[in-house]
């Protein structure tokens, strides 16, 4: 069986679909999955030895140029190449009417989410199978869950996002060989845990194991938040510019990961790091790591963990 993946965006979105795809390489290993997703979140796609081709679609660049003939010819180009591939049936796991339409492109039958399970309702109507998949548990949960019925097995063992880091990547950083990493960055700023926050409690961590403390950023006011922590922590580095290739890697290796709630959190989960998620204006239930005696996550809507707090909890995961 021949099918096509649907998950466009976002990064945590996309990370989230592991489990699932784990789940069905071990119980349906005949099938020929291929990924249709956002072109700056490929590389989470390419990660998972499962997949075998990844189709790479653009629409947070198209929607803002679509009256431009070059728009269109990108657009017709994908849509072709997806019709060419004569896939048995595509599966729409983001449950949008965006990635909805996009699933028709592949020209096969679609399955998704049903109109009371789906984040938008109208969605159901795109596709010729559906499936209740309850709401309010975490998106990990609901992604096995939509993949088991819809392939016929049933869901058991803890999560395994699956991951196997090309060894290209690993060795092209120069890394330190040992390192925490501050994801201090996130999309909105009630996300920010306060900067005052982040110089306390890596000074404590530097001052337990004296191991130096990587600080990653993606545009320039998060490289300004980055210098700003590094200019008063001697031992903290400013982490070049990397795509999302290297900081894989870059987090594959980390002692350990401290993080407020953004993608690359995420990804140092699915590679199973010690790691803290640092919530403040989001619900680390929904939204969350998976949690471990590696992995917890703390705070909460209105609820920002104390330093003390992180450094203990910090203390904690050192241990297994």
């Amino acid at each position: 069986m021949k099918t096509l993946l649907v998950r466009l965006s976002s990064m945590g979105d996309l990370i989230h679909t592991l489990p699932a795809i784990t789940d069905l390489s071990r119980h349906c290993p005949d099938v020929q999955l291929d990924w249709l997703c956002e072109r700056a979140f490929a590389d989470i796609a390419r990660l998972h030895p499962f997949v075998q081709n990844v189709h790479e679609m653009a629409w947070r660049n198209w929607r803002k140029k679509l009256f431009q003939a070059a728009t269109w010819r990108e657009m017709g180009s994908l849509k072709t190449t997806l019709h060419n591939q004569q896939y048995d049936n595509a599966l729409d796991s983001q449950s949008l009417l965006k990635s909805a339409l996009f699933a028709r492109w592949a020209n096969a039958p679609i399955m998704g989410l049903d109109k009371h399970s789906a984040r938008e309702p109208l969605a159901a109507h795109f596709y010729a199978q559906t499936f209740a998949v309850p709401k309010g548990e975490d998106a990990v949960w609901r992604n096995r869950q939509l993949f088991a019925q819809a392939f016929g097995y049933a869901v058991d063992g803890a999560p395994d996002f699956g991951l196997a880091l090309p060894p290209a990547i690993s060795g092209s950083l120069n890394l330190p060989a040992q390192y925490h990493i501050a994801l201090h960055a996130t999309s909105r700023d009630s996300k920010l845990w306060a900067n005052e926050n982040w110089l306390a409690l890596l000074a404590q961590i530097h001052a337990h194991d004296r191991l130096p403390v990587l600080l990653t950023w993606g545009n320039d006011s998060e490289k300004q938040r980055a210098q700003y922590l590094a200019d008063r922590l001697p031992f903290a580095h400013v982490c070049p510019k990397l795509n999302l290739a290297q900081a894989a890697s870059l987090l594959a290796h980390a002692q350990s990961v401290i993080g407020v709630d953004t993608g690359l959190l995420h990804l140092a989960n699915a590679f199973n790091r010690p790691l803290i998620g640092i919530y403040t204006d989001s619900d680390p239930i929904k939204t969350g790591v998976q949690i471990s005696e590696r992995a917890i996550n703390l705070g909460g809507v209105g609820q920002s963990p104390s330093v003390q707090n992180v450094f203990d909890t910090w203390l904690q995961i050192q241990n297994h």
